[in-house]
């Protein structure tokens, strides 16, 4: 039989792996979009410069440059994760909202959010800057 930590250690890896699985699809959709995204772009950066070129042999050759890629590691590891967040989030379009504790200024106090509410009247949150 396995002790605690190594069946809590088997269930993260489990919700892990299930994790990647649930988000995959979605990942692997938006990257062929960067990368026809940056297809597009180059394919049209190439067209115009073609367009442009005047048959002369001083005329240098075509070049498109790969520094404006959007289709790169940095950008695969960034919608990674915020495909991730999004996923992982507690607020979901269409469901309850969360109840989450928030501080009355005035009277100093921790409370839930729908503790806040009066009758059928909407609750305004202001979230104002303390800078």
């Amino acid at each position: 039989m396995m002790n605690d930590s190594g069946a809590v250690q088997m269930a993260r890896a489990l919700k892990c792996a299930a994790l990647c699985l649930m988000l995959l699809p979605r990942f692997l959709l938006a990257a062929v979009m960067l990368w026809l995204l940056d297809f597009l772009c180059i394919r049209r950066k190439v067209l115009l410069k073609m367009g442009e070129r005047q048959d002369s042999p001083d005329d240098p050759p075509v070049c498109v440059s790969d520094s404006n890629k959007m289709f790169t590691w940095e950008s695969l590891r960034a919608v990674w994760h915020g495909q991730k967040l999004d996923f992982l989030k507690s607020a979901h379009l269409g469901e309850a909202a969360p109840n989450t504790e928030v501080v009355l200024v005035q009277e100093r106090r921790q409370v839930r959010i729908l503790d806040c509410t009066k009758g059928k009247r909407p609750l305004v949150l202001n979230f104002g800057s303390c800078s």
